[in-house]
């Protein structure tokens, strides 16, 4: 029996403070090289967030979840050229063990809330 492919979770933080066309170059690079050598499954773009700790002095970050099958030719290729990247925060590549759940849709939560939060209070009876 063969097991299937690796998956990997590529989180990406960019830096807020940089050009979007920065940003966006370095999205667009980081998702062409992973097609390059191995397989795009998924991006998510999850917006700009509130950092658990300031990182060189920076508060916020551009978070991306990049979900592929790699080899360890791209899994080096990648660390590499994310470590000398300006505007890249940080970064973490994690195998993902079989049988994890898929990640959340956090755009669609966000809205999910935003559209609760806006709805209105329903009367309260007298």
């Amino acid at each position: 029996m063969t097991l299937p492919p690796p998956v990997y979770d590529l989180v990406l933080l960019l830096d807020t403070a940089a050009e979007p066309d920065v940003r966006a170059k370095i999205v667009a690079d980081t998702e062409q090289t992973i097609r390059a050598s191995g397989e795009l499954l998924r991006h998510d773009e999850w917006g700009d967030r509130a950092l658990a700790y300031p990182i060189d002095h920076r508060t916020d970050a551009e978070y991306h979840l990049l979900q592929f099958h790699a080899t360890p030719e791209l899994l080096a290729a990648l660390n590499h050229v994310l470590h000398i990247t300006d505007g890249v925060v940080r970064f973490r590549i994690i195998k993902l063990k079989p049988g994890t759940p898929e990640a959340p849709d956090l755009p669609a939560a966000r809205r999910a809330e935003g559209e609760a939060v806006a709805a209105p209070a329903e009367p309260t009876p007298v």
